[in-house]
């Protein structure tokens, strides 16, 4: 029974561990919210994300990242990104040599455009084949409760990728695998500017259509940046692609199109930001891959409009205006 150290202990980390648990393997999470870590050692349950939700008796927590660590052989990471650099230079000297890192956050990091795999590459200077990247159509709402979830995994060792499919698949929690990890970090990452904008899109009051028109279009956008950087075209149609932009763009649960609501109904960014719970991803995200997609010439429509509706504070009604008299093409090409 491998040890699985869990960094973070927020609304995913804590889904994710109980998957984990419920696989009885010797699960320790890790935050530095002493009242959190009491809650679920104490309590069995994580209050501040899921009310008088039960969790798994063998789950426990610790202030301690040297003890979440200690020989552990998984370390499965979940915090936002903005913090991921400080984070993994903690962790840095208590790892295992072949401790293998399994990442569950999404994003592109602003300014230097990393991948969290090249992050993590960076700082913890580890061997690529000890990297995971786990993605897909995932809210922590549904998981936590035991709903049906497919996710993929995806790196660049086969049987590296056999061993995180075993640890975390059950009878609702399935897991599939590819070693396409720049497809599936880049789906996973631009899905989130993606929520935003569709929730942009419901905050003026726009229906079912303009939302299928977003996520179909955004597809293809999503599609054209990450062929672009080698990624596999074919990755961006699976759960980490599709998957993900249909369940981040059409939920409830998503706290990107949450901010994305606030923005549409006319609040300011700031005041959004400040009135949400969790991280807004999709907000980094939308200025990294604004700023990828100029530096590669990539045509990426919506991603302008959102930047220019979230960034530099122009009126939405008007963007969407100027997108729509963009001059008419051909929907499908050979060239994504």
């Amino acid at each position: 029974m491998p040890k699985i150290a869990v960094i973070g202990a927020g609304s995913w980390g804590t889904a994710l561990a109980q998957v984990l648990a419920d696989n009885n393997n010797d699960v320790m999470v890790y935050d530095i919210d002493g009242g959190v870590v009491n809650d679920i050692n104490e309590n069995h349950q994580n209050s501040k994300f899921f009310d008088d939700l039960v969790l798994p008796e063998n789950l426990k927590a610790t202030m301690s990242l040297e003890e979440a660590l200690r020989g552990a052989h998984f370390a499965l990471i979940s915090v936002s990104t903005k913090v991921m650099r400080d984070v993994l230079t903690s962790m840095k000297e208590f790892l295992l040599p072949n401790t293998v890192i399994i990442n569950s956050s999404k994003g592109i990091e602003p300014g230097t455009h990393k991948r969290v795999s090249e992050v993590v590459s960076e700082v913890i200077e580890c061997e690529d084949k000890i990297f995971v990247s786990l993605s897909g159509p995932s809210h922590a709402e549904e998981v936590i409760i035991r709903e049906l979830t497919s996710v993929t995994c995806a790196g660049c060792d086969l049987e590296v990728l056999f061993e995180v499919q075993q640890i975390f698949s059950n009878s609702y929690f399935r897991v599939y695998r590819t070693m396409d990890l720049m497809g599936v970090e880049i789906g996973g990452s631009i899905k989130n500017v993606m929520a935003l904008g569709s929730g942009i899109l419901a905050g003026l009051g726009y229906g079912d259509n303009a939302k299928a028109f977003l996520i179909t279009r955004s597809l293809i956008e999503i599609k054209r940046l990450g062929v672009a950087l080698g990624a596999q075209a074919e990755t961006f149609d699976g759960l980490s692609g599709l998957g993900d932009l249909i369940a981040t763009t059409m939920s409830r649960h998503s706290r990107n199109f949450q901010a994305g609501y606030k923005i549409g109904t006319g609040k300011d960014l700031n005041e959004v930001i400040d009135s949400m719970t969790m991280v807004v991803e999709g907000i980094r995200s939308c200025e990294a891959t604004y700023e990828l997609s100029k530096k590669l010439e990539i045509d990426m429509p919506f991603v302008d409009a959102i930047y220019e509706i979230v960034f530099n504070r122009n009126d939405p009604k008007e963007i969407l205006a100027k997108m729509m008299q963009r001059p008419l093409q051909a929907e499908i090409s050979r060239r994504v």
